[in-house]
């Protein structure tokens, strides 16, 4: 495609609005003063790629006088066509015809609009985000539409986000295609303007003494490096667009340099700042917005990481424990571990249960190879798990009167399967099957089986929180 505007305006305009230089071309070609312009033009894309901000560039280069209106500052449709008149008015300069600003209707909409652009070579009229008008009539956009059948002289853009069918009524309207950045047109876009590699300055404090300088070359390395891993990590899945990601870069910033500013690192060196700020990257905190936000100057320490995973309550940490060792261990062991009753010959391992195998039996078991731990969590029965649960948790001896079934009272059980619901909500105990045909409630005993999901790392954590042996009761 041809291009129509001078040869040496095309390369300030690409320069300016990178990554969008056939979009520039296209609306060049349909809005130049020497060929006729299409009656109406549409430009549609997601938000954040760019439309307003070429048009606006674009209209400012060309000899042609223009009116930008952005609908999401008019409230209702009438505020609307009045800022369209005024800015019109405002665009023509001091030569523009005196009109009354008052308009009930969009007859007396046209009807001003026809006689302030009486005699005019060609005016251009923008509506930016005009599918997102307050209050508007489903016959806004075909009346607007059809406003250059009545001004020959007007040529309309309509910028929108989605063009719908049927949007206009009116069929052959060009349409002008902004795609969404890509990676690399993203990486691209935001290490062209890199954050200065010093620490941010505050009103209220003091400028820091002795602060390192570094050099262009060295932001220019370490800058587009930090990009790429915070598209990648966090940007990419979460908010995938030039604002956001450049509001991601803004806070992650400061604390990511936080070592080289101390004299930690240099910047050259990115492995270990990645390694050195790497809960940064794993955390979500970045991603919300609010409006006081105290930058994290240092990362937090390992036993603070632990405290804020396992923030679970005594009862469903107990839960979750116990689940993870039914899952675990095999039923017929339940008696072998849980049983007060078998406590001593449990702590004997090794001993006369083990001289008293045959050799039969001793040869097969050296054959296994896959201990159970290996295989991964198995299913249980819940009647199976609040069996365990009362063995190991809630065993009182002056309260054993009180408990009956599976050593839980009335009370305690609804409050105990409350807790375990609270686990399954979590996904930190999954269902694998549906007891008694799928009829009924799934928290009743015998209603379905049930598997942690869970690692032994994070059950290792919390058992030692509640200050329990989990060792001491996994067989292999």
């Amino acid at each position: 495609m041809a291009s129509i505007l001078p040869e040496e305006l095309l390369p300030s305009l690409s320069e300016a609005i990178k990554c969008r230089e056939l979009q520039i071309q296209q609306l060049a070609c349909l809005t130049a003063s020497n060929f006729p312009s299409p009656p109406n033009l549409v430009l549609h894309g997601t938000e954040a790629t760019g439309k307003s901000l070429t048009v606006n560039a674009l209209l400012k280069a060309i000899d042609h006088k223009s009116a930008i209106i952005r609908s999401k500052e008019c409230i209702t449709t009438r505020h609307l066509l009045e800022r369209t008149l005024t800015q019109a008015q405002n665009a023509l300069g001091d030569g523009a015809r005196p009109i009354d600003g008052r308009c009930e209707s969009i007859s007396t909409f046209v009807v001003q609009l026809q006689r302030l652009l009486e005699g005019q070579k060609k005016f251009i009229l923008v509506f930016d985000n005009i599918d997102r008008q307050r209050e508007a009539a489903p016959t806004l956009l075909p009346a607007l539409a059809r406003l250059t059948e009545i001004i020959p002289n007007l040529t309309t853009i309509f910028i929108i986000t989605y063009p719908r069918p049927h949007l206009f009524h009116k069929p052959g309207i060009p349409h002008i295609h902004f795609p969404p950045y890509t990676r690399a047109e993203l990486l691209s876009l935001v290490s062209s303007s890199p954050l200065p590699l010093e620490a941010p300055s505050t009103s209220y404090s003091t400028p820091p003494t002795n602060t390192p300088t570094f050099s262009e070359a060295d932001l220019n390395f370490l800058y587009p490096r930090f990009a790429t891993a915070v598209h990648d990590s966090l940007a990419q899945p979460a908010s995938n667009t030039l604002p956001s990601l450049h509001r991601l870069l803004t806070r992650l910033w400061p604390p990511f340099i936080a070592p080289i500013l101390s004299n930690q690192y240099s910047p050259r060196e990115f492995s270990k700042l990645m390694v050195r700020n790497r809960y940064l990257f794993q955390s979500e905190d970045a991603l919300k917005e609010n409006i006081v936000r105290p930058p994290p100057t240092q990362p937090p320490s390992l036993k603070t990481s632990i405290k804020q995973t396992l923030q679970l309550p005594t009862i469903p940490a107990q839960l979750l424990v116990t689940a993870f060792l039914v899952s675990h261990n095999a039923p017929k062991n339940d008696t072998l571990l849980f049983s007060k009753y078998s406590t001593s010959r449990r702590k004997r391992r090794g001993g006369g249960a083990v001289a008293q195998r045959t050799p039969r039996k001793q040869n097969r078991n050296a054959q296994r190879k896959i201990t159970r731990r290996m295989l991964g969590a198995q299913v249980f029965g819940l009647e199976r798990l609040l069996a365990v649960y009362a063995a190991l948790f809630r065993f009182v001896e002056d309260d054993m009167d009180s408990r009956r079934g599976n050593g839980v009272a009335g009370g305690g059980r609804a409050e105990i399967l409350t807790q375990f619901a609270t686990l399954v909500g979590m996904r930190l105990v999954i269902r694998t099957g549906a007891g008694g045909g799928g009829r009924g409630d799934p928290l009743e005993v015998g209603g379905g089986k049930w598997k942690v999901n869970v690692g032994m790392g994070y059950v290792r954590q919390m058992a030692r929180g509640l200050k329990f042996d989990l060792e001491n009761y996994l067989l292999e």
